[in-house]
C-alpha cells in the first residue's frame, strides 16, 4: 500500500505547495490537498490545525505544510497531540527529522527557500525512515512530555536542572 499524506498551506506557501505536488507525483505518494487554494491572505493555524488533526487521528501517515517562513505552520500543527512538525531548510535538516525525530510532517519556508532545493528536501524527508534505537527513547520522551502537559502535569525532576540545562 502506497503512502498518502495530508498537504496544505497558506497565501504565502501556496504557489510552492501547488509545485511540491509535482514532486509527490514523481515519488507516487498520493496527497488530500487541505488548502488553501489561492494567494488570498488566510489564517495559517487554520490549515496546519487541519493537516495535524488528520495525522492525529491516523487517516495519513505524514503531513506537509508551506508558509513564509515555515515556523508558523510548525508551531500550530505542534500543537495537535502526536504531531512532530519539523521546519526543515535543506535535504540534510529534513533527513535528520526523519531519522532522529520521527517527524510525521514536514514545513517548509516557501520565501525563504531557493525552489531547486524545496524539491531536494521534500525527497529527502519523504525517503528517509525513523532510525529508531537511542532515537526512540528520547521521541519516548516527548511524547512523555505531550502527555504529561495534556494531563496538566509537570516534570517532577525539575528542579534538578539548574541554569542552562546544567544539574543544579
Amino acid at each position: 500500500m502506497s503512502k498518502k499524506i495530508a498537504i496544505a498551506a497558506d497565501h504565502a506557501g501556496y504557489e510552492e505547495k501547488e509545485k511540491v505536488k509535482k514532486t509527490l507525483d514523481d515519488l507516487g505518494i498520493a496527497y488530500d490537498d487541505f488548502g488553501t487554494q489561492s494567494t488570498e491572505s488566510v489564517d495559517y493555524p487554520d490549515y496546519a490545525q487541519k493537516v495535524g488533526e488528520a495525522i492525529a487521528h491516523g487517516d495519513y501517515e505524514q503531513g506537509l505544510l508551506v508558509c513564509g517562513s515555515g515556523t508558523g505552520m510548525a508551531i500550530a500543527a505542534n500543537k495537535v497531540p502526536g504531531v512532530r512538525a519539523a521546519v526543515a531548510w535543506n535535504e540534510d535538516i529534513a533527513r535528520l527529522a526523519r531519522e532522529h525525530n520521527d517527524a510525521n510532517v514536514l514545513s517548509l519556508a516557501a520565501r525563504f527557500t531557493p525552489p531547486d532545493e524545496i524539491d531536494k528536501i521534500v525527497r529527502s524527508f519523504f525517503a528517509a525512515k525513523f532510525d529508531g534505537g537511542r532515537h526512540q527513547r528520547r521521541v519516548d520522551k516527548i511524547t512523555e512530555i505531550e502527555k504529561e502537559e495534556m494531563r496538566g502535569e509537570s516534570a517532577d525532576d525539575t528542579q534538578d536542572i539548574g541554569v542552562r540545562g546544567k544539574p543544579a
